[in-house]
């Protein structure tokens, strides 16, 4: 008895259709998940920075939900039966280059196919006792979960990021109000220097006045000494 072909095989499948990505590359992802559970698929694909292995995964959740929806499987039992990448057309594109010469750049297209369906009993006692016995959880509801989880931390940590920024700007508007105010009472310091200087100019007229004074005091006594001395004179010549 021949085995069923690969696009024959029974299970629920999708597919998606001229994805800008070269066959052999997608391959290289679809052979590390093959004849793997769900959950352990989806956690390779997690782990795995070649950038087509998103649009696997993209292809893996909707093959889990066809299953779920049409077929009525549960999520933690099914597995990747098959999957493979067949060769879509080729877009001819080219180059300049130099002598007026041109190269040609060939873009591939390729059309990746998943396939998932329920594992057998022994593989499901399998994971069942490994569950129990406190080891990893190995479902996609628990993949899932964790995955939800990460999205809201994630955006969390963006929210209070962006709170924090709006309060830095609030704060740092104020900061220039108060630059504003201190610029005020620096040029009321500088007024009050002036007014300390018509102080001392005041002063300085006072010393000037009291010197007046002392002159006009002086000046009497030089006056009576000059009337004393007429006088002194004619008793000089009565004697005589």
């Amino acid at each position: 008895m021949t085995a069923a072909k690969t696009n024959e095989r029974p299970g629920t499948r999708a597919q998606v259709r001229y994805a800008r990505v070269s066959a052999s590359k997608a391959r290289m992802v679809l052979n590390l998940i093959r004849n793997e559970s769900v959950a352990d698929a989806l956690e390779i694909l997690d782990g795995t920075e070649r950038d087509v292995a998103t649009t696997i995964r993209k292809v893996l959740d909707s093959a889990v939900a066809n299953a779920e929806h049409n077929d009525s499987l549960a999520a933690d039992e099914l597995a990747v039966v098959a999957c493979y990448a067949d060769e879509g057309p080729t877009l001819k594109r080219f180059r300049p280059r130099a002598r007026g010469r041109a190269s040609r750049i060939n873009k591939r297209t390729c059309h990746i196919t998943v396939i998932v369906a329920r594992m057998d009993e022994a593989e499901l006692e399998k994971i069942r006792a490994r569950e129990e016995a406190g080891g990893r959880a190995g479902t996609a509801s628990a993949a899932a979960a964790a995955r939800r989880e990460r999205v809201s931390r994630s955006r969390a940590a963006k929210a209070e990021r962006t709170a924090e920024r709006e309060e830095h700007d609030h704060d740092h508007e104020h900061e220039g109000d108060e630059v504003v105010t201190d610029e005020v009472v620096t040029d009321e310091v500088v007024t009050d220097e002036v007014v300390t200087d018509e102080v001392v100019t005041d002063e300085v007229v006072t010393d000037e006045a009291s010197s007046d004074e002392a002159v006009a005091e002086a000046e009497p006594a030089d006056d009576s000494a000059a009337d004393e001395s007429p006088a002194d004179d004619t008793d000089k010549k009565g004697d005589a």
